[in-house]
C-alpha cells in the first residue's frame, strides 16, 4: 500500500513537472532566460546552476515551477519574457497545456501497443472477453448487493439452483438471465481487482424507466493491442474524443448549476486526495489501467489549465489576448491583483473538494 501511494504521488508530481517543462522548452526556443526550474515549491533545499538556469529541489511537495526572467516584473531586456511579441508569449504560456495533451497521446500510444482493455460488441469474436459494470443506479438491486463500477461479472445462477451456473462473457447473457428471472434470488459472481466475490440480488419486476431489472450499465470488454502506427493514430483520436467529451460534460454541469438544477446524478467534485484514491484503485487493477487513468487525468489537467481563469494558463492567455487587441498590456498591478484573487478562490475550492474527499473516504 505504501509503495502504491508513493507511485501515485510521484506520478502526479511527474505530470506537473512535465507541464512546467513545456513552458521551459518554449521559453528556451524563443530565447527567454529561464532563471529557475524547480521541483516542488520553495523554500529551496538544494539548487545547482547549469548555464544560466538554477535547477532546484524545494520543500513543499505541491508541484513544480519555472521562473522566467521578466515574467513577474516587466522589463524591456531582449531576453525577458515581457519583451517578446504577444504570439511568442502566448505559445510559451500554452506550452504547459500542450504538454498535458502530448503526455496523454504518448501514454495512450504505449498502452494501445502493449495491450489494453477495450469495449467490444457481443458479436465480435475476441478471446478472453469480459462483461464489466460501468455504472450502478442508486437504490437498485445491484447497489444493495454492493456491486461496484469496475467489477467484472463472471457468472450468474439462481440461489435455489446453485449447480446450474451461467458463465458470462457477453452483455446480452446478463440481460437475458436477469430479465428471465425477475423476482427470483440470483447469485452473482464478480471479479473485483484481484478478488472474487459472490453477491446476492433479486432482479426487479418493475424497474424505473431507464433502468434494467438489476440497475447496472454494462460493457463487454477485451484486451486488444495494435501495431505501432495504428496505436499512434488511435492515441491521437482517443485524446481528441476525450477532450471533446470532457468539454461537453463540463458544459452540461455548468448549465445545470447556473439553472439551479445542481450537480448531475453521480457527479461530484474531487480534490487531490480523491484523485489519489482513484489512482490507487487503478493501480491495483494493473499497470495499463493505471497508465490509462494517468492519461485521462492529463487531459483533465490540460482542459482545466486552459480555462479562461486568472491564475491558470488560460487566464494568462486572456490577458495576452486583451493586450493584442488594445496594443498595450493590462496594468501590471491590475493583472497581479486579479490573479491573486482567483488564486485564493481556487485554493478555497481545492480545500472544499479535499474536505469532501476525506468525508467520503473516512
Amino acid at each position: 500500500m505504501a509503495i502504491t501511494i508513493i507511485i501515485v504521488f510521484l506520478s502526479l508530481i511527474g505530470l506537473i513537472t512535465l507541464h512546467e517543462f513545456g513552458h521551459f522548452i518554449l521559453a528556451r526556443l524563443f530565447n527567454v532566460k529561464v532563471e529557475e526550474f524547480g521541483i516542488f515549491l520553495p523554500p529551496r533545499i538544494y539548487g545547482k546552476k547549469f548555464g544560466e538556469t538554477i535547477y532546484s529541489l524545494n520543500v513543499l511537495p505541491l508541484g513544480a515551477f519555472v521562473k522566467l526572467y521578466g515574467e513577474d516584473e516587466r522589463t524591456e531586456d531582449s531576453r525577458s519574457f515581457a519583451s517578446k511579441p504577444v504570439w511568442q508569449r502566448a505559445l510559451i504560456v500554452a506550452g504547459g497545456v500542450i504538454s498535458f495533451w502530448l503526455i496523454a497521446v504518448v501514454i495512450f500510444a504505449y498502452v494501445f501497443t502493449t495491450g489494453t482493455i477495450q469495449p467490444v460488441l457481443d458479436t465480435d469474436d475476441v478471446p478472453n472477453a469480459k462483461v464489466q459494470v460501468t455504472a450502478v443506479s442508486a437504490n437498485s438491486p445491484a447497489s444493495i448487493a454492493k456491486i461496484q463500477p469496475g467489477d467484472f461479472i463472471k457468472s450468474l445462477s439462481l440461489a435455489d439452483s446453485p449447480t446450474n451456473v451461467q458463465t458470462v462473457d457477453k452483455v446480452g447473457q446478463v440481460q437475458d438471465f436477469t430479465g428471465n428471472h425477475k423476482g427470483q434470488p440470483v447469485v452473482v459472481e464478480v471479479q473485483r481487482m484481484n478478488e472474487t466475490l459472490v453477491l446476492n440480488l433479486t432482479p426487479r419486476e418493475n424497474p424505473p424507466n431507464g433502468q434494467g431489472a438489476v440497475g447496472v450499465s454494462l460493457v463487454r470488454a477485451a484486451e486488444v493491442s495494435y501495431g505501432f502506427p495504428q496505436a499512434v493514430v488511435k492515441s491521437v483520436t482517443t485524446t481528441w474524443d476525450l477532450t471533446v467529451n470532457l468539454f461537453s460534460g463540463w458544459g452540461q454541469i455548468i448549465g445545470r448549476l447556473t439553472s439551479g438544477q445542481g450537480m448531475p446524478p453521480g457527479a461530484q467534485f474531487v480534490g487531490p486526495i480523491g484523485i489519489g484514491n482513484l489512482l490507487n484503485q487503478a493501480a491495483q487493477m494493473g499497470v495499463n489501467y493505471y497508465l490509462q487513468f494517468i492519461a485521462i487525468i492529463s487531459v483533465y489537467l490540460a482542459i482545466f489549465n486552459a480555462l479562461p481563469i486568472p491564475a491558470l494558463d488560460g487566464g494568462k492567455l486572456v490577458f495576452l489576448g486583451i493586450e493584442a487587441v488594445r496594443k498595450r498590456p493590462v496594468s501590471e498591478k491590475v493583472e497581479q491583483t486579479i490573479t491573486a484573487v482567483f488564486f485564493f478562490i481556487l485554493v478555497g475550492l481545492s480545500i472544499f473538494a479535499t474536505i469532501g474527499d476525506i468525508s467520503r473516504l473516512f
